[in-house]
This record gives structure tokens, C-alpha cells and sequence, in this order.
């Protein structure tokens, strides 16, 4: 269980996308890694990101006017990589592969 009290945001309510939710039923050592990225992305590692990028979401945390969060986690390289996006105003995250973007 994922212990809120503990995270450097607040999520807000946390979906997955129909393609994350098939592969997760189908795929135990895939959903450790989505467990795992999520357990990451609310410590504020953003995984696989360029620096610039990395930048933005720590800018977005400590502003007045916030934006939205996002980051990208490799499973077995590029080809099983997932995003995750907390929208701007922190109401909701939501896990998908890129292709459903």
C-alpha cells in the first residue's frame, strides 16, 4: 500500500489507462514495475527524463502557479515504457503506455 504521508505531492485519485490495466492482470512482474514507478514518481524521481525535463517538474512543484507533472519509466527498454501525469492542479494522476497519449 502506497502511504501518502510520505510523498512530496499529493497524487490526487490515481487511474490507469484500459492497455496499462490488461498488461498489469496478465503480467505480475509488470505490475511490481508499475507499483514501483508510482512508489518513484511520488518521491519525485521522474525516471527516464532529460535534465530539462526533470527541471520542469521540480519548477512546477515549488511555484505559485503550478503545472502539470509528468514522467516516463522504462520496463525492458523503450518498447514497455509507461508515462505517468499528475494534472496541474494535482486532482488526479493518470498511468498509459505512449501509444494511448
Amino acid at each position: 500500500m502506497l502511504e501518502l504521508d510520505k510523498n512530496k505531492f499529493s497524487p490526487g485519485k490515481i487511474f490507469v489507462t484500459a492497455g496499462v490495466k490488461e498488461r498489469i492482470a496478465g503480467d505480475e512482474k509488470f505490475a511490481k514495475f508499475i507499483f514501483n514507478s508510482i512508489r518513484r514518481y511520488l518521491q519525485c524521481d521522474w525516471g527516464d527524463l532529460v535534465e530539462e525535463d526533470k527541471a520542469f517538474n521540480e519548477a512546477a512543484l515549488n511555484t505559485e502557479f503550478p503545472d502539470r507533472l509528468f514522467s516516463a519509466y522504462e520496463f525492458n527498454g523503450k518498447v514497455d515504457r509507461i508515462y505517468i501525469i499528475t494534472e496541474w492542479d494535482r486532482s488526479c494522476t493518470t498511468i498509459l503506455f505512449p501509444s494511448e497519449y
